[in-house]
């Protein structure tokens, strides 16, 4: 058993034990301190190396990352910030009022939407296209949940339009025209080598309507007449991931015609197609149109874009 001089020996060691803790937080501390600034100069070091990266150069001048996406933003910015900005409105919305969208009700509005308007969306990914769909029935589901229609109604206008309803088969086209058969026959060659026809599209086609989008015309079908007769022909005999020979068109020009995908036909069931005839009809009771933006006030949205 420790005397009470034992005892006063060990506390008097325990102040000294501490004191020599003390330098050494006191280091960790500074270590992490550095760390932490090194980390973010290297940051900052980083994102202006980025800014400065060289993507083009024209007579040695190059172009700079920052300025590429300057030139971005002024050209699709406040379009691209506007859209995402509605998306994001429109899932407060759904959730306020307690709306769901299924897989189901997307994939009727995609066929029912190519079957009316094949180009409605081209240019856009299967991801972009179904996500502004979805955002659309929420506006369409909040904007009609109050509006009662009686069942004989929405039966009537089916059955009076049950042709709309019946979904023919639909391409995922694009194409490439060009002047001369000449022409076209070098570009098969070149997308017989490998080449990508979005890219030879944006580079040669003289239509001037999808050649920005890669050749992208949307979907078609059997009963599309907004396009030569000649391209509709040729692209439903096509499979998916698949290219055409060279075709000669209507105007003179030559072209090639690319199917990306098809969609199967179909035929919807007035059940499956209830809900939607409900909310157009709906719609049309409305006195006028709105979009997202008529909600940016009730989400307190605050826009600091500026042109």
């Amino acid at each position: 058993m420790k005397s009470n001089l034992d005892l006063k020996k060990d506390n008097s060691l325990q102040p000294k034990r501490k004191l020599k803790t003390r330098p050494l937080l006191l280091l960790i501390a500074i270590l992490f301190v550095f760390n932490v600034l090194w980390f973010v100069a290297w940051s900052m070091s980083d994102v202006r190396q980025s800014a400065n990266e060289e993507v083009a150069s024209i007579a040695g001048k190059k172009i700079t990352r920052e300025q590429w996406m300057t030139a971005m933003e002024k050209e699709i910015g406040e379009e691209t910030l506007l859209n995402l900005v509605n998306e994001k409105v429109m899932e407060e919305a759904a959730k306020q009022h307690g709306i769901k969208v299924s897989e189901k009700e997307i994939n009727l509005e995609v066929a029912l939407i190519h079957s009316v308007d094949g180009a409605a969306y081209s240019g856009l990914d299967e991801e972009t296209i179904r996500q502004k769909i979805k955002s659309g029935l929420i506006l369409e589901k909040v904007l009609s949940k109050d509006v009662v229609l009686k069942e004989k109604t929405i039966k009537k206008f089916y059955d009076d339009n049950e042709l709309l309803y019946n979904i023919a088969p639909s391409y995922r086209t694009a194409i490439l025209v060009v002047q001369t058969k000449e022409e076209a026959e070098q570009s098969k060659r070149e997308l017989e080598k490998g080449s990508g026809f979005d890219v030879l599209a944006k580079e040669r086609s003289n239509d001037p309507a999808s050649a920005s989008l890669g050749g992208d015309i949307g979907y078609i079908n059997q009963s599309t007449d907004t396009y030569d007769k000649v391209i509709i022909k040729t692209a439903l005999k096509l499979k998916a991931d698949q290219t055409s020979d060279v075709v000669k068109l209507a105007d003179g020009n030559y072209a090639l015609v690319h199917v990306s995908e098809v969609k199967e036909g179909q035929t919807f069931t007035y059940e499956e197609v209830k809900d939607h005839i409900q909310r157009e009809l709906a719609l049309e009771q409305l006195p006028q149109s709105v979009n997202p933006e008529a909600f940016w006030k009730e989400f307190d949205v605050e826009w600091f874009y500026e042109k």
